[in-house]
């Protein structure tokens, strides 16, 4: 069970409700990590007095030192901020809740520190599983998920005796605000309209992945990673009420799910906890109120981000990090309303196309075909 918890993404949503955890537990923050919300930061230090505050931005960095130089708290800014918080001799766990592939070099450091990580930055293991999986074993780091869905396959899991029993693991969607739609009905959507998720309450960029399914995509590659099986033994059905969070199919046919209402507290605490459960902040679910449950298929024609998330699943090597550089950055673009809602797919596929795949890669070339993607978006 953790103790000590360093927050790399405090001011976001998974960082907030992660406080809010941390706060009910009982535990205590080492580090908090922001972009360049100052005033939301020094609100955060002051509540939970960690022992170090990293900004990214370094004129917020400058901002929050004048805020706290009343306090004891360190102020550190940019990258290397973040790994000195992802290292933190303090702390016990890092809780990586940065959006993107910033996330990738201080969870790898983390690891190497042999810090248990509770993982919300998907991005990590999409980009660089199989050497982050290899990295954990070797340094004796534990990754325990933190996302809603690889949490419920990680507590349905919890009494399988032998992963051979195992049939699939099955992904549940919420299917978006865009259920239901056809590409013709998707061409003239805004941004306003991609980012009313029915169920969740998130960032921008992760509600727009939702709203154009690349979110499961990118959700399904990390499954791989995370439990070290094939893509054929991994289903996608969209479940509209987001009360099963996933299931996994065992051989006998039976199937085990987690149930709870669409709340992120609970995945966050489970993470920190783990093996224990203790009494938390996350809402209860009523059996009675919460209506009939759902599930349909995916629909891969209108929503073309997915099936190419699921295709560069099958080819594996620098793939995940294309897919995931070129949709970051194809996401940015229709965020600053320079593309259209289905020109994100389009964008990606090309640089799918472009950019050559290398099997079994290095980090620098992880990074390489990550930077290729984003050109490719922003030269289409």
């Amino acid at each position: 069970m953790s103790k000590r918890i360093s927050i790399l993404g405090s001011t976001g949503s998974i960082g907030r409700q992660s406080l809010d955890v941390i706060a009910a537990c009982g535990m205590e923050a080492a580090a908090l990590t922001a972009n360049s919300n100052a005033a939301r930061m020094e609100e955060q230090v002051r509540q939970f007095k960690p022992e170090l505050a990293v900004m990214m931005d370094e004129r917020a960095a400058a901002d929050l030192r004048i805020r706290l130089a009343d306090t004891p708290v360190r102020v550190a800014s940019g990258m290397e901020g973040l790994l000195e918080a992802a290292e933190l001799p303090s702390a016990d766990t890092v809780l990586t809740a940065v959006v993107g592939m910033i996330g990738l070099r201080p969870t790898m450091a983390a690891i190497r520190e042999g810090k248990r990580i509770a993982l919300a930055n998907k991005e990590t293991l999409v980009c660089a599983g199989q050497l982050v999986m290899e990295e954990a074993r070797d340094f004796g780091a534990e990754i325990l998920p933190v996302d809603s869905e690889h949490s419920a396959l990680f507590q349905s899991l919890q009494g399988c005796r032998d992963r051979g029993e195992v049939r699939r693991l099955i992904l549940t969607c919420s299917g978006g605000p865009f259920f239901g739609k056809t590409r013709t009905e998707l061409q003239g959507v805004t941004r306003k309209d991609a980012l009313q998720h029915p169920n969740w309450s998130m960032g921008a960029k992760i509600t727009i992945d939702s709203a154009t399914l690349m979110n499961k995509g990118l959700e399904f590659i990390e499954a791989m990673h995370l439990y070290q099986v094939p893509p054929e033994k991994i289903s996608i059905v969209i479940h509209r009420e987001s009360i099963i969070h996933s299931l996994v199919e065992y051989c006998d046919n039976g199937m085990i799910a987690q149930l709870g209402a669409p709340d992120m507290r609970l995945p966050i605490q489970y993470a920190l906890t783990w093996p224990r459960r203790t009494v938390g902040p996350a809402d209860p679910l009523d059996l009675c109120s919460c209506g009939p449950l759902t599930f349909a298929q995916p629909d891969l024609d209108t929503f073309r981000c997915l099936d190419l998330a699921l295709k560069a699943a099958r080819t594996g090597g620098t793939a995940g990090a294309i897919l995931n550089g070129a949709n970051e950055a194809a996401v940015a673009l229709f965020l600053e309303d320079r593309i259209g809602f289905l020109e994100i797919a389009d964008r990606v596929a090309l640089a799918l196309d472009r950019v050559p795949v290398i099997q079994e890669p290095s980090m620098t070339q992880i990074l390489e075909a990550d930077q290729a993607a984003r050109e490719a978006v922003l030269s289409a």
